[in-house]
């Protein structure tokens, strides 16, 4: 046997290793921290490029100094004809370069277009801004299907580069839930054809992730999950460099019946929404399953191998629906909370570090089908949040404007007693379903986020934001609300206004004062919670138009075109102009065709179906409101024929007939160019020639054959000069 020595360093030598690893350690790290700084302040710097230009984003100096003891914060100054901007977040960094452009010349980004300018010499100039709040949220999970379900790279750039220079950090995101979900099923055992009747189509997966339908428009392509998860990939890449904290879908208990044939002793509970057949409903495990716990966690495990991890999951069990509860009110609130706690379970056990993210849309929503009361009492909600720690939970309260102007119920900030302690924060849903009529009180939104700030009760409010159904629409909404966010007390909507008009339109004359004026006493004083003409429900419907048709907007209108001289060259006023107008003659043709439902007169009728041709061809000059955008983004989605006509199929229903069978039809009313002129006009004078000749005209089947035919924008001119065209409209419908 060898004998081998062993020496140990003497106490000082061990101390000096100990200090030399602890240094290097902090070095490391520091190194590391660099680098992440560099290509955080790099990819800030591309912002600024793609959306300022190459000219004003060279007069940027940028610098990023983390701060994790603080909100988000930043300092700009002007120093020898440069912009120094030093913040502790890439997204602050951002919206300190968009605010200084507002500032000291004129800038507006949004959905529409740009409008950028910048003196040649920049004036003296400091701000000192923090947001009062950790997180600023955005988008709702029916955004990834009203707006964003066939976006590829391209415009889910241009939209993370919107969020980041409106001072977003938190969006919330489809996550590529459906493939990591199709993962965890065949690791389950369950066949292709089984999670095929469980899957919808794209533009339906909201619903289908919470549970609120299944297999309406399935099944999927092939090849759709791979391309789910390339996007994800690129999207995810940009949202960390940008140190964003996105909120991902997880596992919230819904399973295809199939699961049944692999676990048949497993008990499982019907969902019913809206009156969907029992073909397309929703199954839920029971809370006490460990098969619950099972999935979620599998799910969680796969979606961070494939992605890495994250910090923010969002799970509904319940959203617009009533829980199955036993009718003993103390077995009833042991029940919720045991959802609570699967919930929960299901994502710590998975990862630790992750909080589990919760929609507080239903709690002031849902009634109870028993006694027509508010389903979510104070004890019930307590009840379900019970076994969550508070830190581990956070609750989006997305509906303060349907709260206070809607509703005219008290805030469930208030209500619930700040959710007893667990993380939440204050939200604004200003848009359902993509509808494109100017809606939303523009006071609320200056004012009533202050009121929450200020509640003493009001325990661990961290973050704010907006939840809106639908986006490309009311702009100057979320440039406001997006604003509400950097500040602790109301905007002075006189001076703000002002400053959004010169910013979005180079100027801000009398005549435009006037007709945001109006506009703040009709459209934008006004909150709507379905705003569509008539025009848009289906001709059998009695239902009349729900926006704002007040002699003030009117004026307001009249006013707005009064600025064509003055403005002609600017896009925006020409985009919003057009927009306007369209809004206008669509009420003038509401009126028509109410005057024809009295009288059924003919002549009126067809008056109303000539007027509509002629807004259809008014809004083609549209950047957005134009069928053929969102028709091309469904079809470029898929590779082969059948890919684009079932992606195509698939988009048209959603903002139609919705569902099979006409569920929830018209819901995501468009005025949009192709739109009316394909489907509103031709429905209606197909439906009232059957009745004048007495035939039956079945609408359904119409409906369906319109969304499975593929669509081709019919050879049709712009007009010249859209605004020119648009004023002699106006005061030919006076």
């Amino acid at each position: 046997m060898v004998e081998k020595n062993f020496s140990f360093p003497n106490h000082n030598n061990m101390k000096y290793l100990l200090v030399t690893l602890i240094c290097l350690f902090i070095n490391y790290n520091c190194l590391k921290a660099d680098t992440s700084n560099i290509k955080s302040t790099a990819a800030v710097k591309q912002i600024l490029q793609r959306q300022l230009g190459e000219k004003y984003a060279n007069k940027f100096i940028l610098t990023l100094k983390a701060d994790i003891n603080s909100t988000d914060t930043y300092q700009t100054e002007v120093r020898a004809g440069k912009v120094y901007i030093t913040a502790n977040s890439p997204v602050a960094l951002c919206r300190g370069a968009y605010n200084f452009v507002r500032q000291a010349g004129e800038g507006d980004i949004s959905w529409t277009g740009n409008h950028i300018y910048l003196p040649k010499i920049f004036p003296a100039y400091t701000e000192n801004a923090t947001s009062p709040y950790k997180y600023r949220y955005y988008l709702n999970v029916v955004t990834h299907g009203y707006t964003t379900p066939y976006w590829q790279w391209d415009r889910w750039e241009k939209e993370l580069d919107w969020m980041a220079m409106h001072g977003i950090n938190m969006p919330l995101l489809s996550g590529a839930h459906e493939a990591i979900l199709y993962r965890v099923f065949k690791k389950l055992g369950l066949t292709d054809k089984e999670t095929n009747a469980y899957f919808t189509g794209p533009a339906h997966f909201p619903w289908n992730r919470m549970g609120n339908i299944t297999g309406v428009n399935g099944p999927l392509p092939k090849t759709f999950f791979a391309k789910q998860i390339a996007l994800n990939h690129q999207i995810l890449n940009r949202v960390r460099v940008l140190k964003m904290k996105p909120i991902i879908p997880a596992f919230a208990g819904f399973v295809p019946t199939a699961i049944k044939r692999l676990y048949p002793t497993e008990e499982m509970e019907e969902l019913d929404w809206v009156g969907f057949p029992k073909k397309f409903r929703a199954h839920i495990l029971k809370p006490g399953s460990p098969l619950f716990i099972k999935i979620g966690k599998m799910y969680i495990k796969e979606w961070e191998k494939e992605f890495g991890k994250t910090d923010f999951y969002l799970a509904d069990s319940f959203n617009e629906m009533e829980v199955p509860l036993p009718t003993d009110s103390v077995k009833a609130e042991e029940k919720l909370a045991d959802y609570g706690k699967a919930v929960f379970r299901s994502i710590n056990e998975a990862d630790p570090n992750a909080t589990w993210v919760m929609q507080g849309w239903t709690f002031p929503f849902q009634t109870d089908s028993k006694t027509g009361k508010l389903f979510w009492t104070t004890d019930r909600l307590q009840s379900l949040l019970s076994q969550v720690p508070d830190n581990k939970l956070l609750i989006l309260d997305l509906a303060n404007d349907y709260n206070h102007d809607w509703w005219h119920s008290e805030p469930s900030w208030k209500k619930y007693k700040g959710f007893f302690g667990k993380q939440w924060l204050f939200s604004f849903i200003p848009n359902m379903g993509g509808k494109t009529p100017a809606n939303g009180i523009l006071d609320t939104y200056a004012n009533i986020p202050i009121e929450a700030l200020e509640y003493e009760d009001k325990k661990n409010l961290v973050g704010f934001g907006f939840a809106p159904e639908g986006i490309e629409n009311n702009e100057i909404v979320y440039e406001l609300i997006a604003d509400m966010a950097w500040r602790t007390t109301p905007i002075n909507l006189d001076k703000w206004i002002a400053d959004y008009c010169r910013d979005r339109y180079g100027a801000y004359p009398d005549a435009l004062k006037a007709a945001y004026t109006a506009f703040r006493k009709s459209s934008y004083g006004s909150f709507t919670d379905h705003p569509r003409f008539k025009y848009q429900f289906s001709p059998d419907s009695k239902a009349n138009a729900s926006v704002n048709n007040s002699p003030e907007f009117s004026n307001g209108v009249n006013a707005f075109l009064s600025c064509k001289e003055l403005l002609k060259n600017n896009e925006l006023y020409k985009a919003d102009a057009i927009e306007l107008s369209a809004q206008y003659l669509s009420l003038k043709v509401d009126s028509m065709l109410l005057l024809f439902n009295n009288r059924y007169n003919f002549t009126e009728l067809n008056k109303a179906l000539e007027l509509l041709n002629t807004i259809d061809r008014l809004l083609l000059s549209h950047p957005n409101h134009r069928l053929q955008k969102w028709v091309d983004l469904a079809r470029n989605f898929g590779t082969t024929v059948n890919e684009k006509n079932y992606y195509e199929a698939n988009a048209k229903q959603l903002i139609t007939i919705w569902g099979d069978n006409g569920e929830i039809s018209d819901y995501s009313a468009r005025m949009w160019n192709g739109l009316i002129s394909d489907y509103y006009v031709p429905r209606l004078k197909l439906y009232y020639e059957a009745q004048r000749s007495g035939n039956k005209f079945d609408l359904i089947t119409w409906e369906r054959n319109w969304v499975s035919t593929p669509w081709h924008q019919e050879q049709q001119k712009p007009f010249e000069n859209p605004v020119d065209e648009a004023t002699k409209l106006v005061k030919e419908f006076q």
